[in-house]
């Protein structure tokens, strides 16, 4: 197989970035769809820790991890053919890709169907230890004529030992969504991703923080990911919270002095 030289590897290795704590909460609810459905959506705004969970979830699923992280340029097929194939070949070696990557040049976008036929074949063909393929910020490609046809067509004919995950700040186009009709899709949506107070406290633990702390953080972030992880790491912010909170209650707490009557002399 014949890589071109535009090709940056980086966006296919798992990223190392993650919360200083995990959430087992979600982590069980992935492991679950890994049993239940063909493909989880993980869709939620910028901030929302769709991308930490995911890293977490390939490190902890006890699968071979195919990651792939997807730019805007991508919405080219035989580019994002060349990105994805890589990164299953990577964890299915006998994959046979050259001829993926023939079939994608020769094809019509609009004629996306045929490419996923081929690669589930190939999977079936290349069977070996369960794999979990991550494809992140699918939502810069939604313009793409082949994403539909594409996506439709391979993830309900995906190999039981194959489980696709996406991440996306937008929901796919809407015929994807016959998918989650029919038990193959499972959407993870922002309030899922949302800290809960349990999680935000366990956080604020690694930090040395409170209790007391995570509340007022939690209650000014609305258990945004990315948000309150900020509000835990950053020095001096959570003291400063606490201070200003305690401030607020106790002016709360001090009745106002009575008004002095003038006095005649």
């Amino acid at each position: 197989m014949t890589i071109d030289k535009h090709f940056i590897h980086d966006k296919i290795a798992v990223p190392a970035l993650g919360l200083r704590t995990t959430r087992p909460r979600l982590l069980k609810l992935l492991s679950e769809n890994l049993i239940s459905t063909n493909a989880t959506i993980v869709n939620g705004r910028a901030g929302t820790g769709k991308t930490a969970l995911a890293a977490d979830f390939a490190r902890e699923a006890g699968r071979s991890v195919g990651w792939y992280k997807v730019d805007a340029a991508d919405n080219d097929l035989r580019l994002f053919c060349e990105y994805l194939v890589t990164t299953v070949r990577l964890q299915r070696p006998r994959l046979g890709a050259q001829q993926l990557l023939d079939l994608s040049s020769e094809i019509e976008s609009d004629s996306a169907e045929l490419l996923a036929d081929a690669l589930v074949f190939q999977l079936g063909e290349t069977r070996g230890e369960p794999l979990l393929i991550v494809i992140e910020d699918l939502h810069l490609v939604y313009d793409a004529d082949w994403v539909v046809p594409f996506f439709r067509r391979w993830l309900p004919l995906l190999p039981s030992d194959v489980h696709v995950l996406i991440t996306c700040r937008s929901l796919p186009p809407t015929p994807l969504w016959r998918l989650r009709s029919k038990q193959m899709l499972r959407v993870v949506d922002e309030s899922e991703l949302a800290f809960t107070f349990e999680e935000a406290v366990e956080l604020f633990k690694t930090y040395g923080l409170s209790e007391e702390h995570a509340s007022i953080a939690w209650a000014q972030t609305n258990g945004k990911a990315a948000t309150i992880s900020d509000f835990a790491s950053t020095p001096g912010r959570a003291g400063r919270a606490l201070a200003d909170n305690l401030l607020l209650l106790r002016g709360a707490r001090i009745p106002a002095l009575s008004q002095t009557p003038d006095l005649q002399i």
